[in-house]
């Protein structure tokens, strides 16, 4: 496995140097790796499966053991809980390590105290500090809990990667050779310190075994995650009979599409799916951060990771096991962690030769004192033993220095930010999305469902030719005649429009269905595969053998529509109109209104005390745009309305083209094209599959203050990654130059070999 940040760029290197792969990002903190092909690679048939086993055969032959990741059981938690187990087990032989090692430094301790208290000890523990004592205890320590760390290191020096652990290894031998040495050969006058192995061996596995601990607290919100997700469902196995359920207790593993479970009270939602029986209120707090529970009846959408707090509810499930929101959650959220900010490539160059620096650093050392330090400085001599000092100070370097947390400085920060963020209703897509948030300058809105609450209400329906109307468009009579138009009722305006909108997902269109509904219109439904739709403009569809065309005025004439100029009507600026077409006429229209989202002027006024500026776009009438953001508090200078898709898009490249850094806030089709150009796209309320799909943030709930939530967590995250970056790169300086001896001719003083590997294991502590 990885043991360092060494490790990471050495399987990086390896990865990379592979034909097939283009690029690969690898994560020390979660030991994972993820690899992109180059295009030439042919996606034959089960080829991913094949490729990812040839590379991990090929990690595991150059030293890192190596498996594929279960696609299907990462969707879900059996990966995350497999790989929490496996860190639960190696905590726990790193602690059975760390007790001997210990032991060893105890009774080292001992022998120590022996030489002091030789006047009153009896006879028998005169052992303790005879010099076989010592190196019996100095060969258990190498040979015990030490050889892991030996034989790691000494495999990774042979095929030319050396990480953490060979310096280590080297410092520790070496320790023990000098002594060896100076006991067979005391003509040499040099000092015996077997101590210095033992020592040295004992902190740098409390060293690990504090990191792994931080580690496995790090990843502790990921867990909380996955703990939302349910191992057992209660499937419902017949009808009810006396007012009962009969069910039996299933692995939710086990749930297919169609099936009916029940849930009980307090019980998580095991599947995505629609309530068919029951009425209960839901907490979405762990989905949205919603802190107020939905009420669910029949026809409603549940999420797996849900929990039901006071009725039974019968689910039809829709997505089972891994296929779930959670599920998605979960691998979105670990596909993040894989992906680094790029403040973090300075770090992986240097931590990739690092080992070969340090050698380098600790042969220059012993150079130096053994041929002129010694004339230089001859009062810091031993006994007149430059080659003591020499291969003392060299072991120094060897095993203060510190690869460990260059790697960790960013996978860590990423780790904890991204699963913070998801516990919060945030969706984060990785370290590079974190690391740009955080420099954002200007955030542009789209108005529907952004600054307004996406729930437009219909508030009339104007039709032509109807002489009852109280609301009649101004409309030549000779068009009226040669179009035989009929007297259309408001009701059949709904009924027509409802049946081509309720294929699309946009808040208009569900508002005109609501409207339908509410007006009791019969179903009408569009014909088969006739339904059309023009982000930003409108849509279309065959209904009962008439073309039936919704949206705005222009498209509508481009339709085929005929009616010259537009119809002069009374809208005030907070209305949004939509007209309706049939076949070549223009027949009537309807009004709605979106009320501000409460919250919106609070965000605008917070993100400008951050110095953000914000601007609005929108595909409705200028008029409408100008109202909403005079509402929220963005100057009139700073909205377009009126604008198309591409439109949208092409104003947030002109915005970049000016060097500002750019966040697009948008929840539908028409503002993908803006979402993918800007440098962070932000999906509203989960968005639709398309501005899901190229946002890089997207907010799981309806709260537009989540952006500020976002903007906090983005700006901790990169202080914590560029502190974690200050802090080894200092300690590394300013410990090799220490354990060089740059402080021996002013202080008279040095490190011991066990000093600096103590100083050496808890040094990743502080980027955890």
């Amino acid at each position: 496995g990885m043991s360092c940040g060494g490790c990471a760029a050495s399987v990086k290197r390896i990865l990379e140097n592979q034909p097939e792969v283009a690029s690969a990002s690898v994560n020390l903190a979660t030991e994972t790796a993820v690899v992109w092909t180059v295009p030439e690679v042919q996606a034959t048939k089960n080829w991913i499966k094949d490729f990812g086993e040839n590379l991990a055969s090929h990690l595991t032959s150059c030293g890192f053991t190596s498996s594929v990741r279960d696609v299907t059981a990462q969707k879900g938690n059996r990966s995350s809980q497999k790989k929490r187990e496996e860190r639960l087990a190696h905590l726990k032989d790193s602690g059975y390590r760390l007790a001997m090692s210990w032991t060893l430094c105890a009774a080292c301790l001992v022998g120590h105290a022996s030489h002091f208290l030789v006047a009153m000890a009896p006879s028998w523990m005169h052992m303790f500090h005879s010099t076989g004592f010592h190196v019996t205890l100095s060969l258990i320590a190498l040979a015990g809990p030490g050889c892991q760390i030996l034989v790691d290191g000494w495999k990774s020096l042979c095929r030319q990667a050396p990480n953490m652990n060979t310096l280590v290894g080297l410092g520790a031998v070496s320790s023990f050779i000098i002594s060896s040495i100076a006991t067979l050969i005391p003509s040499l006058g040099w000092r015996a310190f077997f101590e210095e192995p033992i020592m040295l061996l004992g902190f740098v596995l409390l060293g690990k075994n504090l990191e792994e601990r931080a580690k496995l607290k790090a990843s502790s919100d990921m867990t909380a995650l996955l703990n939302f997700l349910p191992s057992k469902a209660h499937l419902l196995v017949g009808s009810s009979s006396e007012g009962a359920l009969p069910t039996v207790e299933v692995p939710c593993s086990s749930l297919s599409v169609g099936d009916h479970i029940v849930v009980l009270p307090g019980d998580h939602i095991p599947a995505d799916g629609t309530v068919r029986g029951g009425k209960s209120a839901v907490d979405e707090s762990s989905l949205t951060g919603e802190p107020l529970p939905v009420i669910k009846q029949p026809g409603d959408e549940v999420i797996a990771g849900t929990v039901n707090f006071n009725g039974t509810l019968t689910v039809e499930v829709r997505r089972p096991g891994g296929e779930t929101v959670m599920g998605d959650i979960v691998k979105m959220v670990e596909d993040a962690q894989n992906r680094q900010a790029p403040v973090q490539r300075l770090a992986d160059k240097v931590a990739g030769r690092f080992s070969y620096g340090v050698m380098v650093l600790s042969a220059a050392t012993f150079a130096f004192w053994n041929m002129f330090g010694t004339k230089l400085f001859p009062s810091v001599v031993p006994h007149g033993s430059a080659a003591l000092l020499a291969l003392q100070l060299s072991c120094n370097v060897l095993v203060i220095a510190c690869p460990c947390a260059l790697g960790l400085a960013t996978p860590t920060a990423v780790l904890v930010g991204t699963s913070l963020g998801a516990m919060q209703g945030l969706l984060i897509r990785g370290g590079d999305i974190l690391e740009k948030f955080s420099s954002v300058d200007t955030i542009v809105f789209d108005k529907t469902g952004m600054l307004t609450a996406g729930k437009a209400v219909v508030t009339k329906a104007v039709a032509i030719g109807n002489e009852e109307s109280e609301n009649v468009f101004p409309i030549n009579e000779a068009i009226v005649r040669k179009c035989k138009l009929p007297n259309w009722s408001k009701l059949e305006i709904f009924r027509l429009a409802a049946a081509v909108e309720a294929n699309s997902l946009h808040p208009i269109a569900k508002a005109v269905v609501q409207a339908a509904r509410s007006a009791g219109c019969e179903t009408a439904m569009a014909k088969d595969g006739t339904f059309a739709q023009e982000p930003g403009c409108g849509a279309t569809a065959i209904v009962e053998e008439k073309r039936v065309s919704v949206g705005t005025f222009e498209w509508l004439c481009r339709q085929g529509v005929k009616y010259g100029d537009p119809p002069s009507l009374e809208v005030s600026n907070d209305q949004t109109v939509v007209y309706v077409g049939v076949d070549d006429s223009l027949i009537g229209a309807i009004y709605m209104v979106d009320k501000v989202r409460e919250d919106a002027s609070t965000v605008v006024e917070s993100l400008a005390q951050l110095g953000i500026s914000t601007h609005v776009l929108s595909g409705d009438k200028n008029t409408t745009a100008e109202y909403v953001a005079a509402m929220v508090g963005i100057e009139k200078e700073k909205v377009l309305g009126g604008v198309k898709p591409d439109e949208k898009a092409n104003f947030i490249a002109k915005l970049r083209k000016e060097n500002r850094n750019v966040a697009m806030v948008g929840d539908g089709i028409n503002d993908a094209a803006a979402l993918a150009c800007s440098d962070v796209g932000i999906a509203m309320g989960g968005g639709v599959g398309a501005a899901s799909d190229v946002a890089s943030i997207v907010l799981m709930g309806d709260k537009l203050t989540q952006i500020l939530d976002a903007s906090e967590l983005s700006k901790k995250t990169m202080r914590k990654i560029k502190q974690n970056l200050w802090w080894p790169f200092m300690y590394n300086i300013v410990g090799i130059l220490v354990a060089a001896g740059v402080l021996l001719p002013v202080t008279g003083s040095m490190l011991t070999p066990s000093i600096a590997g103590a100083l050496m294991g808890i040094s990743s502590l502080g980027v955890m």
